[in-house]
């Protein structure tokens, strides 16, 4: 059941009309803060799968701000971003589960918060057979940030480095919040 199933979104809510919050946002942005936005001048070519996805050892990247309740929140004041990432079981469910994140409405992902960390469907995809198993931690960071070389530096560099060293994971599905 979406929000708009049952009638909770008004009908001036911007996703029910499709437009932006803010249209003029990404102006704004380059405007107060130049060369923030973060450009790859050189395309890199997406990494074949090696073996069927049946055998393969998936994560999970989200730029959601997703973590445990049990955890330490994310900053989501800070003027830049907090550069941090944070280590959530792929055994978790929904109800374990709370997002911080000031920068995008998620009314709906938390009702469901496979709407934007699929975390149970993937679960469910391993217990079904069509994946091989899932790594035991997925990776939540919050995707706002103001110094792409910093985040490079941290937050891509550090989960980068636990995909590959600690969960070995074959594969990752990436997901934008």
């Amino acid at each position: 059941m979406t929000a708009a199933d049952d009638g909770a979104l008004s009908a001036a809510d911007p996703r029910e009309r499709g437009t932006p919050l803010r249209p003029d946002l990404w102006h704004t942005i380059n405007e107060r803060y130049p060369g923030s936005m973060i450009r790859k001048e050189s395309f890199v070519p997406q990494a074949r799968l090696g073996k069927p996805l049946a055998a393969c050892r998936l994560t999970l990247v989200s730029s959601c701000g997703v973590h445990l309740k049990t955890d330490q929140p994310l900053d989501v004041c800070h003027p830049f971003g907090d550069f941090r990432f944070m280590r959530v079981p792929s055994g978790a469910k929904h109800d374990e589960l709370i997002i911080h994140q000031l920068k995008y409405p998620h009314d709906d992902a938390d009702r469901d918060i496979n709407v934007i960390f699929p975390i149970e469907r993937l679960q469910e995809l391993c217990e079904e057979g069509c994946l091989g198993k899932l790594t035991p931690n997925f990776f939540s960071f919050i995707g706002y940030n103001m110094d792409p070389e910093k985040f490079e530096r941290t937050v891509a560099e550090g989960i980068a480095e636990a995909v590959v060293q600690e969960e070995h994971a074959d594969c990752a599905l990436l997901t934008p919040a």
